[in-house]
């Protein structure tokens, strides 16, 4: 069941959309903005800002797991 907000000038708002946010999928109108906002998010459309990772040379690698390199 979604419950509506009621609207007012200070309901929060659907980031996505802009409609009145529900309860249920707080900040989100419904679940469809809400996999819109996670889609973005896994194809890096948001990124939050910070300096670049880079590869630790130090760190240990892992050794081949196949059978006839051992052998």
């Amino acid at each position: 069941m979604i419950v509506r907000l009621p609207a007012s000038p200070t309901a929060p708002r659907c980031p996505v959309c802009g409609k009145p946010s529900v309860a249920a999928t707080q900040p989100f109108c419904g679940t469809r903005c809400a996999d819109v906002d996670l889609g973005r998010w896994l194809t890096g459309q948001y990124r939050i800002p910070g300096p670049s990772a880079e590869l630790d040379e130090d760190a240990p690698t892992i050794p081949d797991s196949d059978p006839e390199a051992t052998g």
